[in-house]
């Protein structure tokens, strides 16, 4: 050790903490934070003091970036250029803040990301409306301080007339803490402030009213609007932003234009990530993508494919990209030096007082020189009135200093007016001059009296900042750019689906799938089928029906239990894959098993749930009649439809008006026919009542129908592939709990009844056997038979094959027709043709 050092203990944990508090405060209170008053962190501030040194005014020429680079280093902020210069920049680009505040000549970077040019290239000067962040500053309206070196003094804060922070907003990253405010548009700014001025007890809710939403400078639509509310509310909010995008049609071929994105994205990076999605196969229907921005404005075109839908593709890249982000609002500023969390009344609270404080330092400062000047004018008014005497006395002195002092002993002068008589020049004795000096003493003396009104009347002071925050509404007040959708919120998951007709199937062991239909040929009558789906041995594909993406199906099991699924939830398989266990799914318990299953379009809509029933058929021949509106709650874990008896279980539900007519068939072959209004409605975990008399301990009900008008004809099937259909007029009308007649004439040929549906002739059939084959064929291609005959042939089974289930298929006017095989219509029977 040197001698006459001295060593002094310290805690490490003690100097570690205060040195970085110490560390954090700098950063907060002069670097990285905004102050509420003016809205600048103090490198804005320092850039704009340095340029307004150099007079690069608006209507000056350009100047070199470098210069104002080095003047603001070199007196104001010791700190690396490129800080200064990006700041400058930033304030030049029109992408960035809603109101930029530097004029920028030169490459001053885009908006797909690209970096400015050197600042020895580009030149700058003030924007027009950044001279209103320091108007009046040399006024004594704000404080100053010394700079880094105390050789110069910088201001405080800037007696800025735009309320900066609100409108420009501000980003930054302190110790501890951050802070991230939106931009807003100005004139709604303005007029939120001028409704707070005349009404200090505004509430938050009629300020929203007034000033909407943020305005970012990018445009695009703020998508929802709780994420603004709570902003504004708490100061704290997530705001979605999305890309403004339209469809176009060209040649047949549809188009996704987007010509605004949201604030913050980088163009050029969210064109490429879009295109790494759309080569790693997370975003399907695009083939290609092109940027087509130009000086009119931006474009980004995405090509769509043939066979997508353009609003589902939309959908996808607002979930996946850039084309949907969010904006986190913390409404962190420094307010008397310390950082505080504001809503945007804080805001406005603090930006009022700000201009309150400047307005009343600006007045004292002008009533204080137009006091100077009245006293002044009031010696030169005397020296006028006594202008022989005066001008002796100052022929007859010596020097200077005696004439002041003669005059001030002769007239009762102060020293300042006695200076200002003898510094008066001659022609200032003209008689025209001395009325000149009379008016100006006159007009001084009501500005006098004016000013000391507005110093003594804290309403006249409000007015005055209302007229200088409409006059700067006049001059640079615009249209909003960015729209507000107010009620979208979070992504609802069928628009990510286009409502596209599937067929669902499920296996005798509960594996699920759907299958887009049009994966699925029309075939002849009698054609033996293509392959529906694969199983195990021991499976087989038991039931099959049509529904679309955006249905959701009420599934039933067994024990009496409802389960709600929507179809775009079920994973999607091909014809030949075998599907997901379904308990895999829906939380079904492990020995319960799901046997039917409606589809409904939505449970949303209260008149629809309220007038629209479900009717439930069992094995034994039960049936229950209750609202859709019980149904209209899904749960997770499912509900209690029915209460299942020993020895029975489940078998069919149908969606019903209230005015239908009931058919339930047994395997017996036999039907009966009811009007649905002799079911009386009870509750949903109900027993329900008897449909149909069982012919035999071993008979049971194979299906139910829901007869809607008296235009469709009623199908049957047996388990061998026969079928016919029949008018419903062949079947009379009865009393529930009866035995029913004969729908089909039952054979060892025909095996037992197997399937009941009502058709007409702009349907088709797809029947799955138990082995997994299917087939699709026209209605109209059956003949309509007697109600008690054995009907036709409509499907070739091999191999002891029997059919599974049948479901109905509404087909589309334009459907084309293929058939894969030529059969003779023969009501008895048909040749079994290979595949």
């Amino acid at each position: 050790m040197i001698e006459g050092e001295k060593i002094i203990r310290i805690n490490i944990e003690e100097q570690m903490k205060s040195a970085y508090i110490d560390y954090s405060m700098s950063v907060i209170v002069s670097r990285a934070l905004p102050d509420v008053r003016d809205g600048f962190k103090p490198v804005h501030r320092r850039v704009l003091y340095g340029m307004n040194d150099l007079g690069i005014l608006s209507n000056r020429p350009y100047k070199k970036s470098a210069r104002i680079v080095g003047e603001v280093l070199g007196k104001y902020h010791p700190h690396g250029d490129s800080s200064v210069y990006f700041t400058m920049v930033r304030m030049a680009q029109h992408w960035s803040l809603r109101y930029p505040l530097i004029d920028g000549q030169g490459n001053f970077g885009s908006v797909d990301g690209d970096s400015p040019a050197a600042m020895r290239y580009t030149e700058a000067r003030m924007a027009r409306i950044a001279e209103e962040t320091l108007a009046d500053l040399d006024k004594n309206t704000v404080d100053f301080q010394p700079n880094f070196d105390e050789s110069l003094n910088e201001p405080t804060v800037l007696p800025t007339r735009i309320p900066q922070l609100i409108v420009n907003g501000a980003s930054g990253i302190a110790v501890g803490m951050a802070t991230n405010m939106p931009p807003h548009n100005l004139s709604d700014t303005i007029d939120a402030t001028i409704a707070f001025i005349e009404n200090n007890e505004i509430t938050i809710d009629e300020i929203i009213e007034i000033i909407k939403a943020p305005d970012f400078p990018t445009g695009g639509i703020i998508y929802g609007y709780q994420g603004v509310k709570e902003s504004y509310e708490t100061g704290r909010g997530r705001i979605v932003i999305r890309g403004k995008a339209h469809i176009e049609n060209e040649n047949g071929r549809e188009k996704i234009i987007v010509t605004e994105i949201p604030y913050l994205v980088n163009r050029a990076e969210m064109i490429q990530k879009t295109a790494d999605l759309v080569n790693e196969k997370k975003i399907e229907g695009i083939s290609n993508v092109n940027d087509e921005s130009g000086r009119e404005g931006m474009r980004v075109v995405y090509d769509i494919k043939r066979d997508a839908m353009s609003n589902v593709v939309l959908n996808k890249l607002y979930k996946y990209t850039q084309l949907q982000t969010s904006f986190n609002v913390n409404n962190i500023a420094l307010v008397n030096g310390r950082p505080k969390m504001l809503n945007i009344k804080d805001l406005i609270f603090h930006f009022v007082e700000h201009r309150h404080e400047i307005v009343v330092r600006r007045t004292q400062y002008e009533l204080e020189q137009a006091e100077k000047r009245a006293h002044i004018l009031q010696g030169l008014i005397i020296a006028s009135d006594n202008i022989d005497e005066v001008i002796a006395i100052i022929r007859s002195s010596a020097t200077p200093d005696e004439a002041r002092e003669r005059l001030i002993e002769k007239f009762e002068l102060t020293e300042i007016q006695a200076r200002a008589i003898v510094d008066m020049r001659l022609r200032q004795l003209t008689g025209l001059e001395q009325d000149k000096l009379r008016a100006e003493y006159e007009d001084i003396m009501k500005q006098i009296e004016h000013l000391k009104e507005i110093l003594a009347d804290k309403s006249l002071r409000m007015d005055i900042i209302k007229e200088e925050l409409l006059e700067v509404k006049k001059k640079y007040g615009d249209e909003r750019r960015t729209e507000v959708v107010p009620n979208a919120e979070e992504f609802n998951p069928e628009d990510f689906y286009a409502d596209d007709d599937m067929v669902i199937t499920i296996s005798h062991l509960g594996y699920i799938k759907r299958t887009p239909l049009t994966e699925f040929r029309t075939q002849g009558r009698g054609g033996v089928g293509s392959k529906g789906g694969s199983t195990r041995d021991e499976d087989f594909l038991e039931h099959i029906f049509i529904a679309s993406m955006h249905n959701t199906l009420l599934l039933f099991t067994e024990k009496g239990k409802c389960y709600w699924l929507k179809v775009y939830q079920i994973p999607e398989g091909t014809r030949s894959s075998k599907g997901r266990a379904i308990q895999n799914i829906l939380n079904i318990e492990p020995d319960d098993k799901v046997l039917t299953f409606i589809k409904v379009k939505t449970l949303a809509d209260s008149e629809f749930i309220n007038n629209n029933y479900i009717i439930l058929a069992t094995k034994k021949g039960i049936i229950k009649k209750t609202t859709l509106e019980a149904y209209s709650r899904p749960r997770q874990n499912g509900v209690n439809a029915i209460t299942i008896k020993d020895g029975d279980q489940l078998l069919e539900a149908r969606l019903t008006n209230g005015e239908s007519e009931i058919m339930l068939a047994v395997r017996s072959g036999k039907a009966i026919r009811f009007n649905e209004s002799i079911v009386r409605a009870i509750g949903r975990t109900a027993s329900g009542v008897r449909g149909i008399t069982l012919g035999n301990p071993n008979d049971e009900v194979i299906g139910m129908v829901c007869v809607n008008n008296g235009n469709e004809d009623i199908l049957v099937i047996s388990e061998n592939g026969y079928g016919k259909r029949s008018k419903i007029d062949d079947y009379r009308i009865t009393n529930r709990g009866g035995k029913g007649v004969k729908t089909i004439n039952i054979t060892e040929k025909t095996g037992d009844l197997i399937a009941i549906k009502s058709v007409s002739n702009d349907n088709d059939l797809m029947i799955i056997t138990q082995y997994g084959l299917t087939i699709r064929l026209a209605v109209d291609s059956i003949s309509v038979l007697g109600r008690a005959t054995q009907g036709v042939r409509v499907i070739n089974l091999k191999n002891e094959d029997r059919i599974a289930s049948v479901a109905r298929v509404t087909i589309e006017e334009e459907a084309e027709v293929e058939n894969d095989s030529e059969i003779e219509d023969n009501q008895e029977n048909s040749e079994e043709i290979d595949s």
